[in-house]
């Protein structure tokens, strides 16, 4: 097999170079990256027979396709039919499965919390229970991510899982009997809402994911019942997700055909507007945006497209300033290739990505705050921990979630929207009215 492999490989190089005498001047074009080329086959070709351990040729060959992607940026990305397969779950907001957070205590694989409404919640599966065998598969030693995917498959697929759970009286762990599950169809959380002092609306977007877009029409029109008059939309710690998501989102709060965001790349076909609609489902109500460093991608888009059109003051910290465009292509065996293919700019033509690997670019790119409030990240991190640490028991009502860290990022938005978000939309359009303005020439100064 590996002798099959080393022949047609020296075939192709052998009907290239066989072109190339043919067309001397298109020969001359590539002669500098075939003699790369072959070096590459040289080196892995010398590895696999005098390496001092046996080699796995296709290992080899996909550790050089990491390394050329890799060149690229920190974005584009080869991934094995296993990553590959998990980029299409998340990016399609749902995956087959039992519904439980997992997390590894003392060794073991415990279940945190069973989601609400899901296989593993309707058959009393409870907090703390410890996850033996899937499928008499031992989990002992087994790293978190592994077990996630041997509970994950196909909708609709059965597994069977043992469990073990803390006797209160002995504190010691017995074996359950055997659970036999159905997957489900998941949809993970993704918007939290609730309404704050003064009928001012919140929404904390986890992601831009399949669902997101509905979530957050879901929990507007909740908030509009209880009688909202504005709305702080959070987007902290959100890293993004479908272009289309973020697009759906700001056109529910912009109108009239707005510019959203637009793509350039080296190629025309790449270059790509998204604008709103006529009409917005909420033109008018008073917003205002949070971000912060781990604000990326689509949460980027949105800030920008809001900013540059008026429509709401952004609060918080420079976002992350990831913006690219990355097209994923399959390839063979089920492995997949994301590549950068353009990147985005704000309706005012700011690009929104920072390029990390250049130092001397270290202050570009990403969504610059109107008014901008500094907070330590791991400070940060505990108000959203709050939404994580809610655990669901089977049997008994959902956990009212307490809010207890300080958010200095929350508070001067509620500040501001008591003082009235006005006065610094009005800033803000005078700043690009003289910003827009041309300085006049010596002579036209002189003639007045």
């Amino acid at each position: 097999m590996k002798k099959n492999k080393s022949t047609k490989i020296a075939a192709w190089f052998a009907v290239i170079f066989f072109v190339g005498t043919l067309f001397p001047y298109a020969y001359a074009a590539v002669d500098n990256g075939l003699k790369q080329l072959r070096t590459l086959v040289t080196v892995i070709e010398y590895v696999k027979e005098n390496y001092v351990e046996t080699t796995d040729t296709d290992k080899l060959v996909e550790g050089a396709i990491r390394g050329v992607v890799n060149e690229l940026d920190d974005f584009s990305q080869y991934l094995a039919p296993k990553e590959y397969k998990a980029l299409q779950n998340d990016t399609q907001g749902h995956f087959g499965g039992l519904g439980i957070r997992l997390a590894k205590v003392d060794g073991y694989v415990t279940i945190m919390s069973p989601m609400p409404n899901t296989p593993a919640y309707r058959a009393m599966v409870m907090p703390g229970d410890r996850v033996l065998f899937v499928d008499d598969q031992d989990l002992k030693d087994m790293e978190l991510d592994e077990a996630v995917e041997l509970m994950r498959g196909p909708v609709g697929s059965k597994v069977k899982v043992t469990l073990s759970r803390k006797d209160e009286k002995t504190g010691k762990y017995k074996t359950l009997p055997d659970f036999n599950f159905k997957r489900e169809r998941i949809v993970p959380e993704v918007v939290y809402y609730r309404m704050l002092p003064e009928k001012v609306g919140y929404i904390y977007l986890v992601d831009f994911s399949g669902h997101s877009t509905e979530e957050v029409k879901k929990a507007l029109k909740e908030l509009n019942k209880q009688g909202m008059k504005s709305l702080i939309l959070d987007l902290r710690f959100n890293p993004g997700g479908l272009l289309n998501g973020a697009a759906e989102i700001a056109k529910i709060f912009m109108g009239d055909h707005k510019m959203i965001v637009y793509t350039k790349g080296r190629k025309q076909e790449y270059y790509q507007e998204l604008k709103t609609g006529l009409k917005a489902d909420y033109p008018d109500l008073p917003l205002l945006l949070l971000i912060n460093q781990g604000s990326a991608s689509a949460s980027e888009i949105v800030a920008g497209a809001l900013q540059d059109n008026n429509r709401a003051v952004v609060v918080g910290q420079r976002s992350f300033g990831k913006a690219s465009v990355q097209q994923v292509m399959p390839l063979e065996g089920g492995a997949g290739l994301r590549l950068t293919i353009a990147k985005y700019y704000t309706p005012n033509g700011r690009l929104i990505h920072r390029d990390y690997r250049d130092k001397s670019k270290a202050d570009e790119g990403g969504i610059v705050p109107d008014v901008e409030v500094k907070v330590e990240p791991k400070e940060e991190a505990k108000v959203f921990m709050q939404y994580n640490n809610v655990i669901y028991t089977p049997g008994q009502d959902a956990p009212k979630m307490e809010f207890t860290e300080k958010d200095p990022v929350l508070d001067k938005a509620l500040e501001i929207i008591k003082e009235g978000p006005e006065k610094i939309m009005a800033q803000k359009t005078e700043a690009s009215k003289k910003e827009t303005q041309q300085p006049e020439s010596e002579g036209q100064k002189n003639d007045k």
